[in-house]
């Protein structure tokens, strides 16, 4: 008898939807965790508004009740800005603080990074320990012995450090200079030492050692340093209220000038810091990615 051929149903085969892991977290957390971040994202957005749009705004919508949606828009405050009060002397004066204290900080912070962490002497845990243990006091503290001492020195050799770029670029150091050794430290310890053996193996110096492979690999720490060391310098108030004049003024302190006896001027005030705020704004997001670089790698060992 012939085989007779046997036909099979075709099987159809229906996706199933992967299992879903019991460590997962349930959906109501993803969707709580998008609207709390949907709101921390318009409270944080919420003050550039009201700044942006009060810059635009004449005086009067500004002074009196507040308008969330202004009655006429006019750049007129971005051009008064630099009429009512002596603003680019000003911002002359910040970059110039604020540039000279972060290289100040970022040389000596190398050389003495360096030091502590490739050489062994006398003092060393000493001074690693000092020089942290310096961020634990307020920086009000050092205010009145800075201003005796700058008067001082002022009084008995001629030079003029109180009311000087130059007598608040030393203030400034003694600020940015114990963190960014501390910092430096950490990641100096990071880059191997067979990097500078080798260097010295091929004829590299000490120095030559530190600027053609150790700087090279620390770049990202560096940056972070001067990155610090400028932020803390730019927007210092306190100090710079104190021992500038007139004409040494800083950013900081000669933003006040645009409150007197008689009006507030506002608008000029959300303009003023708009414009100055642009370029230390748009230098931390092209330099953000080193920043992190520099401020995790030091971490890790």
């Amino acid at each position: 008898m012939p085989d007779t051929p046997t036909t099979t149903a075709p099987t159809t085969v229906t996706a199933r939807r992967p299992a879903r892991s019991p460590m997962a977290p349930p959906r109501s957390f993803h969707w709580s965790r998008r609207v709390f971040l949907t709101l921390l994202t318009a409270f944080v957005l919420l003050p550039v508004y009201v700044m942006v749009s009060s810059s635009l705004k004449p005086l009067q919508d500004v002074s009196g009740k507040f308008r969330w949606l202004p009655s006429g828009l006019t750049i007129r405050p971005y051009i008064d800005i630099w009429s009512t009060i002596p603003l680019a002397r000003y911002f002359t004066n910040s970059l110039v603080v604020a540039g000279a204290a972060t290289a100040g900080s970022v040389v000596i912070a190398v050389f003495a990074a360096y030091a502590v962490s490739r050489y062994s002497f006398r003092g060393k845990r000493v001074f690693t320990v000092t020089v942290l243990s310096t961020q634990m006091f307020p920086g009000i503290l050092f205010l009145l012995p800075l201003f005796l001492l700058y008067v001082n020195i002022g009084n008995t050799t001629g030079i003029a450090l109180f009311g000087s770029r130059g007598g608040l670029i030393l203030t400034y150091l003694t600020f940015t200079l114990p963190f960014s050794i501390w910092m430096l430290i950490g990641y100096f310890d990071s880059v191997p030492k067979d990097l500078d053996e080798a260097a010295l193996v091929d004829g590299c110096g000490p120095l030559g050692a530190l600027f053609r492979v150790v700087v090279p690999a620390a770049i990202p720490g560096i940056v972070a340093v001067a990155v610090y060391a400028f932020m803390t310098a730019w927007g210092e108030v306190l100090f710079a209220s104190v021992m500038t004049n007139d004409t040494t003024r800083t950013l900081a302190v000669g933003l006040q000038g645009y409150s007197t006896l008689n009006d507030v001027y506002w608008n000029q005030i959300m303009a003023a810091s708009l414009v100055v705020s642009v370029p230390v704004v748009a230098g931390f997001l092209l330099l953000q990615r080193y920043l992190v670089a520099g401020l995790t790698a030091g971490a890790v060992k």
